[in-house]
């Protein structure tokens, strides 16, 4: 691998890590492009090339994974965990969540359904794809 692909994945895992950490918090394609060094649109494809997906999209899963975990383990209202994860609409958050979990919140939340095992089994368990939405229930 050389220096300059080394360089420009550096720069993408410090955007990416700044999603992580702040995923509640609005972040603009502008912001973690500067993080990244790079233009706006260098940043989106080379973070879609590297990554599978494209920013808004890996921060929009990973907010639904934050969510996932808030519907599983506390009694917080949905619009509360909404809110929390940084979605501003809780329409916006239903259709999302809906697209990338297979169901709507509240029907992840009443089926509740998490083993005991050990986490990282859990948590890979649970966790949503990035590699494609989920599969419609009717199988369509």
């Amino acid at each position: 691998m050389s220096r300059a692909v080394e360089d420009s994945n550096r720069r993408l895992l410090r955007a990416r890590d700044a999603m992580d950490r702040t995923y509640a918090q609005p972040l603009d394609v502008p912001t973690l492009a500067r993080l990244a060094h790079v233009s706006e649109a260098h940043f989106i494809r080379t973070f879609r090339a590297t990554f599978g997906e494209t920013p808004h999209r890996y921060l929009q899963r990973r907010r639904v994974e934050r969510a996932m975990f808030m519907l599983r383990e506390t009694d917080r209202s949905i619009t509360d965990i909404c809110l929390d994860v940084g979605f501003n609409s809780l329409g916006t958050f239903s259709r999302t969540f809906t697209e990338i979990v297979g169901e709507a919140p509240t029907e992840y939340r009443a089926r509740g359904d998490v083993f005991l095992a050990p986490t990282c089994y859990t948590m890979s368990w649970m966790r949503p794809s990035s590699f494609g939405e989920a599969v419609p229930k009717n199988g369509s």
